[in-house]
């Protein structure tokens, strides 16, 4: 059975910074572009970041260019998300899924998992 699992997330103040972690169990992950993604409360939930398998191209939505980078160890199954420069709207739970192929940004599992919250202040 295929797992996700993000952590990392926390309070922190606007202008902070938080380093989410996405480890994966059950596959390998290493031949498989992975994404990052975020639900705000009353909100659906959209995409984030992704990352290829090999980590040469990354991409971001607009709102988190320049201050989020994606990340990954394919030796550990895991893949990071640094947030910097933190802003409220940011705040979320925040969850990681892998890359439908073919695509850039659509999430290939149906199950979630947790996710981990971010919450920032103002």
């Amino acid at each position: 059975q295929v797992q996700l699992l993000a952590s990392g997330g926390g309070l922190v103040q606007a202008g902070g910074s938080l380093r989410l972690s996405c480890t994966a169990s059950g596959r390998t992950f290493s031949s498989s572009d992975m994404g990052w993604y975020r639900q705000a409360p009353g909100k659906e939930r959209e995409f984030v970041a992704a990352i290829t398998w090999s980590g040469v191209l990354r991409y971001y939505t607009d709102s988190v260019k320049g201050r989020f980078t994606v990340s990954r160890d394919n030796a550990k199954n895991t893949v990071y998300l640094q947030m910097n420069r933190l802003k409220p709207e940011d705040t979320a739970i925040y969850y990681c899924n892998v890359i439908d192929q073919g695509t850039s940004t659509k999430a290939l599992y149906d199950y979630w998992g947790q996710g981990t919250q971010v919450t920032v202040s103002s």
